[in-house]
């Protein structure tokens, strides 16, 4: 009975109770949407870091190197030598080194030249097929096989840069020899191929020559690659069998290399060196992502003060309305007291009004907030192939509380006045 008579004193004057809701609306979808992006992009940046100690690459930013390297959202700063990145990977200090190649991509997905040590990383798992064995094999990435739509055996050609419109190497196709399963981390946005097929395909471009290195010119480097190399279960141990004769060429370019060191020490001591003794630049990935995020930080908090901002004048909002509305409504509260109503049910007829509006404030936020969400996910999805969870945080719990809260509290000086009003008074008066 009492919610039904609240329900009727909201609808009681419209306009006043659609400002309430239009402001409570605003407030829980910004602060709602603030905290599924902000909880996503952690999680998604900590998952792809994978312990990773330092990324090694060409001078220039270090931010723009990390987010090159380790989560390909970024232009690389540069190529480097292998030859000088050698003798870095190949310190007793480090424990294993990764090195990286790119510089062009699919319909608009990164084509990643790498080694099977990059694939053990991020504990890949074929879907189809087979991994990648000889040069110019591809393996595509959950997302790019379902964009793309290719196949085992279907070859496709990339395109020079990280965008699409660029220049076509239609002279080196690659062919599709696995996809991978989804595992919800950056592989699932690339293209793996191994190194010599980037090279093969910028072979002209290249400084260390004008032709594609033979395989005289080349050497192998297998005792590089075994001594990076971890043991892993079979299950995730692809291409074994050829891939310990790797060709490399000392003359070629990569992009970036990844690496750990055995000891915290000398993960300490070896930024430095390569900073002040090479060409190259070494960063220590954590330390700029978290950089990164105490930058996003501030603007996160800042909007959610704005949001938070806008809960509080809803919550003065409904204060007020509520407050004038018991002029208009005292002869009414006056004769539910005379016919029986004790001062604590209009205490709960009030605080029900307040309450109503709070809930339909936070799930009219709620669905705001999760089609704001779809159309910042269409816009993340074409520029980063990232796509944000719609699913109900934990944390919206809190916001919901929060909302009651302000609804209540909003409520609670209007019927308190209802409880301490002059029955007799107010009858005679009116």
């Amino acid at each position: 009975m009492i919610r039904k008579i609240a329900l009727k004193n909201i609808g009681y004057k419209p306009l006043n109770t659609v400002l309430c809701l239009a402001l409570l609306t605003f407030s829980v979808s910004i602060i709602t949407l603030i905290v599924i992006l902000q909880k996503d992009i952690e999680e998604k940046f900590q998952n792809d870091l994978r312990d990773i100690d330092l990324v090694m690459g060409a001078k220039g930013s270090p931010l723009q190197l990390v987010l090159s390297a380790l989560y390909h959202v970024d232009a690389p700063t540069g190529n480097i030598k292998l030859a000088e990145a050698k003798k870095i990977m190949n310190s007793p200090i480090v424990e294993q080194a990764i090195p990286l190649a790119y510089g062009d991509s699919y319909n608009g997905y990164r084509i990643l030249g790498t080694e099977q040590a990059y694939l053990q990383k991020y504990d890949a798992e074929l879907e189809a097929g087979n991994w990648f064995d000889k040069d110019m094999e591809a393996i595509l990435g959950a997302n790019v096989a379902v964009a793309s739509g290719l196949k085992i055996g279907d070859t496709f050609v990339g395109t020079h840069g990280d965008v699409e419109g660029g220049h076509l190497h239609e002279d080196h196709k690659y062919t599709v020899e696995g996809i991978l399963r989804s595992n919800h981390s950056v592989i699932d946005n690339l293209v793996l191929t191994n190194i010599p097929s980037v090279w093969r395909v910028h072979s002209s471009q290249q400084d260390g020559g004008s032709k594609e290195p033979s395989h005289e010119e080349h050497h192998h480097d297998e005792e590089h690659h075994e001594s990076h190399q971890h043991d892993h279960p079979e299950s995730h141990e692809p291409g074994h069998d050829n891939h310990e004769e790797k060709i490399i060429a000392d003359s070629m370019d990569i992009t970036a290399v990844l690496m750990n060191f055995k000891t915290k020490m000398a993960l300490l001591n070896m930024p430095r060196t390569i900073n002040e003794q090479t060409s190259m630049q070494a960063v220590n990935p954590g330390m700029e992502i978290n950089r990164l995020f105490s930058l996003i930080g501030i603007g996160a908090t800042t909007l959610r003060m704005i949001a938070g901002g806008i809960m509080l004048i809803s919550g003065f909002s409904i204060f007020f309305i509520l407050y004038n509305r018991m002029e208009d409504r005292k002869y009414e509260l006056a004769l539910l007291r005379a016919v029986g109503y004790r001062p604590v049910r209009l205490l709960y007829l009030l605080l029900w009004e307040g309450i109503i509006l709070s809930i339909s404030g936070y799930f009219l936020g709620v669905f705001l907030s999760r089609a704001g969400l779809w159309f910042i996910n269409k816009k993340a999805s074409a520029d980063f192939h990232m796509v944000f969870s719609s699913y109900y945080h934990s944390s919206e719990a809190w916001i919901f509380l929060l909302t009651i809260g302000v609804g209540i509290l909003a409520t609670l000086l209007p019927a308190i006045r209802a409880m301490r009003m002059n029955v007799s008074r107010v009858l005679a008066e009116n």
